[in-house]
């Protein structure tokens, strides 16, 4: 749901045929049922992102079904939304562990799990591109730490990987969507303040056909064009 509910809509609108992945059941059936309304073809599969078997069933159907995987996004994370108004997090010397090792699992393993599944189809193509959602926040006030850690983790990851796969022309970046969004899951007060997941516009699109100049960086949206942030 949310941006990538919003990515989901947009790729099936420019004729691309689409695999999702969630633990949401009910989330997939929906949106696989919007998705298929586009007339293209539609992968809608329960997949827990920590667990590498879901994650390459899911990559090896996709391929199966459509002969090529060309872009895959790393959408999938377990987020504060503080700014919807949400509890900070528990400091460090109050978490548990539990909740630290699923939140690292689900924004960082399950990116590397996803990427290491996707690549050798890329690779098989000869082409393909790598998004992986970044997202911001501060130290002041605490709270956001293990949700930060794994973003910031994720703009090297992209920075690194870029690079094993620059030889195959995939093309790895981070994508900044813009700042905080309310999804339809948000409270009715957040989402009457706060811009819905149709304010990221075009820059995941854009995304999937940059050049490999942007490749290994962190990308925004500047004048309608992606531009390179670090």
């Amino acid at each position: 749901m949310g941006i990538g509910r919003y990515i989901a809509h947009g790729a099936a609108a420019r004729g691309a045929n689409v695999a999702i992945g969630d633990i949401d059941d009910e989330g997939l059936r929906q949106v696989g049922e919007e998705l298929r309304s586009f007339g293209n073809k539609v992968i809608a599969m329960h997949v827990d992102v920590q667990r590498e078997d879901d994650v390459g069933r899911l990559m090896e159907s996709t391929f199966g079904e459509f002969g090529t995987i060309d872009y895959l996004v790393n959408n999938a994370a377990i987020v504060p939304h503080f700014s919807w108004g949400g509890p900070r997090w528990p400091k460090v010397r109050d978490m548990d562990l539990e909740f630290w090792t699923r939140v690292l699992g689900t924004n960082i393993q399950g990116s590397f799990l996803c990427a290491k599944h996707a690549i050798p189809y890329m690779e098989r193509g000869g082409s393909g591109h790598i998004v992986n959602l970044y997202g911001g926040g501060g130290p002041i006030p605490p709270g956001g730490l293990a949700y930060v850690l794994t973003k910031e983790a994720l703009v090297t990851f992209t920075q690194y990987l870029a690079e094993e796969v620059r030889e195959h022309n995939i093309c790895v970046l981070s994508v900044d969507p813009g700042g905080a969004i309310a999804t339809e899951r948000a409270p009715e007060e957040a989402r009457a303040r706060m811009p819905g997941p149709e304010s990221v516009g075009d820059r995941f699109f854009l995304a999937a056909e940059a050049g490999m100049e942007f490749s290994g960086h962190l990308v925004s949206l500047v004048d309608g064009e992606l531009a390179i942030i670090r």
